[in-house]
């Protein structure tokens, strides 16, 4: 049961990126260096997205629940599945929780950002901060377990994973050319994050499988 479970988070990172990628690309007005993924979520199609966290969300909700299962016994059984639940958590309420229109999308919304946030608005704000801080620390808890199983270059990826997506998640705050935003470094933390996630639990997947 806990590889199967652990083999849905592995292809749960793929596909948020890749239907996100494939909605930045085909929604009209959409432009991915002034516009998060998160502003997929609303207009006339913001519905595939909300899917897409829900879904996604979900199916790291149920892989942290196979870690737990396959790593019970070990400080990572017990962290690891945690803040990997935690993660999943986070980006179901990133789908729930919608963002307001703001920078020019959809088309015929004012170019600037909403004077006032409405509270599903607000909360969605908070869903990337805890699945990012989520993230990051399970980096660092699977970075420990692999040092001590003497997988050191693995280790050093999920160090570096998780400082990363801390880095470019923040650097999207930082306006330029008088108050333009540029979401190209959170587009690359969430391929880093959600990549090495999947990868993660790829590895995890096929030790169970091998070990059977």
């Amino acid at each position: 049961m806990s590889d199967r479970l652990i083999r849905y988070g592995v292809i749960a990172g793929p596909l948020f990126v890749v239907a996100s990628v494939v909605l930045a690309l085909t929604r009209p007005g959409f432009d991915p260096v002034r516009h998060p993924a998160s502003l997929l979520s609303v207009g006339t199609l913001g519905w595939l997205q909300i899917a897409n966290f829900v879904v996604c969300g979900a199916l790291f909700v149920a892989a942290a629940v196979g870690v737990r299962q396959a790593l019970a016994g070990t400080r990572a059984g017990t962290w690891g599945p945690i803040l990997l639940g935690a993660f999943g958590v986070s980006v179901v309420a990133g789908g729930v929780f919608v963002a307001d229109p703001a920078l020019g999308f959809p088309p015929g919304t004012p170019a600037g950002v909403p004077a006032q946030m409405s509270w599903h608005a607000m909360l969605h704000a908070v869903a990337p901060v805890t699945a990012f801080l989520a993230l990051s620390l399970a980096c660092f808890v699977f970075a420990w377990r692999s040092i001590r199983s003497g997988e050191r270059m693995w280790a050093a990826v999920s160090i570096a994973t998780g400082i990363g997506v801390q880095i470019l998640g923040m650097l999207p705050n930082v306006t330029h050319d008088g108050g333009t935003y540029n979401f190209i470094p959170l587009w690359l933390a969430v391929v880093l994050g959600f990549g090495w996630a999947s990868i993660q639990l790829a590895r995890l997947w096929q030790g169970s499988t091998v070990g059977r």
